[in-house]
This record gives structure tokens, sequence and C-alpha cells, in this order.
């Protein structure tokens, strides 16, 4: 046990918190253990991301091209000139399952955090440990699983068609009947579409199981200090974990993007008409990411609100002592210049100065700066295409100007 907390060279060590994976679990997982994509060698993870692009794309391509449907003006919307159904399964898809082994090793890193900075004390472990392996067991539960096929599948068994693209042909009909789908549109309801919005969900499921180890670690007796400089007791770290977020948020923004790009180019619509669904969707993004540090607010609540008084006592208790002392009956043998006592009063007033500066939420602004430009830089190329040039050439000359 460390004498002093938060001394890595007397860091607590746990195996259980060493094999700590969101991503590595589950009965997705273990399919892919079987046929030996699994794991979170470079190889692997571009093989995987690889097998989601040909289940996805390419089958779209040759039917909708068996059909006459890839390109020409035989329907409204070819499938080559879909460009959410290609940034989807060619751009967002790939992310979501290149980004598995990154995020993994950056919670992984947060949870040995825990460890390395004393947080957790040695009587604690046990306690810490019994949360990792919750989370591990909630991780390998079939039913979520399930249910997220299942939530996956049933769009595609309602909607026949894209929502946003109604009233439009394209390549998932024939062109005969708009209820008559072609091959293409077959095969995006039952197997791209499914298998795209499975990836969307699994990565909510994982940041749900992320949310639940927050709020289980902060619930056992951790040891918080109100004046650590982070703001935030000691949990300011956790920030790290939503910014290591910030492919999914830029996934995500590909596909809104891509999709407001359509209904720009075949339905008509506006850059103007378009701006809330964009600013819409980064603000969704953020706030779905600060939302589950909320868990550990009532902690850091307590922590402050108790802090409070007992920094405020003592620095009253040393505030008078220092009155006495100089102010009220000050010594004509002492000079204050150069005496240690004004510097431990200013210290003392720094130290009370961070508890009452302290936040509750453990977020801090270059998350936020991350998060936001993931979810912005997507959304670049729409705006560029649906600029006029010469509005793109006044706006930066008046800029220079």
């Amino acid at each position: 046990m460390a004498t002093a907390p938060g001394y890595s060279t007397n860091a607590l060590h746990s195996p259980v918190a060493d094999d700590f994976s969101i991503t590595q679990g589950g009965p997705f997982y273990r399919l892919q253990v079987r046929f030996g994509y699994a794991g979170e060698e470079r190889r692997r993870v571009v093989r995987r991301a690889l097998l989601a692009v040909l289940l996805t794309w390419p089958p779209l391509f040759i039917l909708s091209l068996l059909q006459g449907q890839a390109y020409g003006t035989q329907t409204g919307i070819p499938f080559l000139h879909d460009v959410a159904v290609n940034v989807r399964f060619l751009i967002a898809a790939p992310i979501l399952i290149l980004a598995e082994s990154g995020i993994d090793r950056r919670w992984r890193s947060l949870v040995l955090q825990f460890l390395k900075s004393g947080l957790v004390r040695e009587k604690e472990l046990p306690s810490f440990e019994a949360v990792i392996e919750r989370i591990t067991h909630l991780r390998d539960s079939m039913l979520p699983e399930g249910f997220m096929i299942v939530a996956a599948v049933l769009p595609s068994l309602i909607y026949k068609t894209e929502l946003l693209m109604t009233g439009v042909s394209s390549w998932h009909t024939t062109g005969s009947g708009a209820d008559e789908v072609s091959l293409a549109g077959w095969w995006f309801d039952l197997v791209s579409a499914p298998l795209f919005r499975f990836l969307l969900l699994r990565w909510a499921w994982r940041m749900f199981l992320w949310t639940s180890f927050m709020w289980r670690v902060s619930r056992i007796n951790l040891y918080l200090i109100a004046t650590h400089t982070d703001m935030a007791a000691g949990l300011g770290f956790l920030s790290e974990g939503q910014k290591a977020f910030s492919p999914i948020v830029f996934a995500g923004g590909t596909v809104v993007a891509a999709q407001i790009a359509n209904t720009i180019a075949y339905q008509g619509a506006t850059l103007s008409s378009e701006k809330l669904p964009m600013i819409a969707y980064g603000a969704m993004a953020i706030i779905a990411l600060i939302v589950p540090l909320l868990v550990v607010a009532p902690v850091l609540l307590k922590i402050k609100r108790k802090a409070l008084l007992e920094y405020g006592a003592l620095v009253t208790i040393h505030d008078q002592a220092f009155d006495q002392k100089w102010i009220q009956q000050p010594r004509a043998n002492e000079v204050i210049l150069g005496h240690p006592d004004p510097s431990s009063l200013a210290d003392l007033g720094s130290s009370f100065s961070v508890v009452r500066k302290m936040g509750l939420v453990p977020i801090n602004k270059p998350t936020l700066v991350t998060l936001a430009v993931a979810a912005a830089v997507p959304m670049l190329p729409v705006v560029l295409y649906a600029t006029p040039a010469e509005e793109l050439v006044r706006a930066v000359l008046k800029m220079l100007g």
C-alpha cells in the first residue's frame, strides 16, 4: 500500500483491472473469436472492418448494376449517386469498427488510473474489482445483444425505403411501383442497414456499460480530495473517456451530413432549411457524451459540501491566528517581510478557492472542443457543396479584408 496515495511507484496492482475491456466480450465477439476475427491487433481490426464493407456495399452495387440502377437516368437516385448509402457503408461502418481497439485501450487506461492515482486504497480494492467483474458479466450477457439484433432488423420490416427519401424514385425500388423493392433494396433492408444499426447500437450499449462502471465505482469509498487542481476532486481524467468517443461522433456526423446532402441534391432542400438538423446533431452528440458523467455528480457534490465546511473552518482558524499575531498584537521584534506566515495565508486561501470552484461534472474544455470538431467536420463538405462558389469567394475576401 502506498504511504502517500497518488504516487504511481507504489500503486496497487490488479490483474482484473489489467484485463478490463468493454469491447472484447459478448456473443457477437465470441463469434468473431471462432472465425479468427477477434483481437486488438491492427491486422484483425482491419479484417473486421473490411468484412463489414464486403457484406454491406459490394452486394448493393452488384445487384443494382444487374437491374440497371447503379448509374444512369433509369431512376431518380442511382446507387452510385446516393451519397448517404455510400458514406454509411464505405466510411462510417469501418470507422465504427476501427475505433474499437483505440477506445477500449483508453477506457482500460482510465480504469488503471484509479489505482495509479491512489483513488482506490488497498481496503477498497476488492470492491473495485467486484465492479469490474459486474461490468464484465453484463458485457458477456446474451440478452442485450439479442435485443440489439431485434432493434436493428425491426425498422427494415416497417420501412421499405430511406425515411428522408420519400417521394423520390431510387435504386431501393424497381421503378415499376413504389412497393416493389429491388434486389439491392432487399439486401439493404435485410443485411446492410441492420448490420449498420447493430454496430451503432453496440456502441450505445458500450457507453451504457462505461457509464455503469463510473456510477458503481463512484459509490465505493474513493480517496477524493476537494482541493485537487483538476476541479473534480481527482476524477477529472474521466473526461478523457468521453473524448475517446470522438471517432464515433465523427462517424455519426458523416451519416447525417450525407443524408442532408441527398435531400439538397435530390429533393430541392437548401442549406438554410437543413441548418437545424446539422446543429441539432452536434448539440445532441455533445450532450449525450456529457450526460454519462452526471453519474458522479452526487458524490462530487457531497465532497464539495463537506470540504467547504472543513476548509472554511480551517481558513477561519488560520486567519484568526494570523490576525492576532500580525494585526491585533504585533511583536516589535518580528518582521513580516520574508516570514512564512503570509505565504501560508495565501496558500490556504488558494486551496479554499479551488474547493469553491470545484465542478460537479468532470468535463473539460478540450474534450468539449474535440467532440464539437468531430461533429462539425463532416458537415463542412455539405456547406461547401450547397454554397455557391461566388459566395465562398466573397466570404474569404471579406475575412481577408
